[in-house]
């Protein structure tokens, strides 16, 4: 998967972290990244009904 340059710096930018071991704050990560699967969850049953709907 190829992400953008200006996209993966943003969000590296983002997840950075100075005082963890691995650099990225893991909880900020896990929250971005449970959000984002909660708005594809929600667009995909939007979707579906869309669908039924035909």
């Amino acid at each position: 998967m190829e992400v953008p340059k200006d996209v993966y710096d943003a969000i590296a930018g983002e997840i950075a972290s100075a005082d963890s071991p691995v650099g990225i704050d893991a909880k900020k990560t896990h929250v971005i990244i449970l959000h984002r699967l909660q708005q594809i969850e929600e667009r995909l049953v939007r979707i579906e009904r869309a669908l039924k709907e035909r």
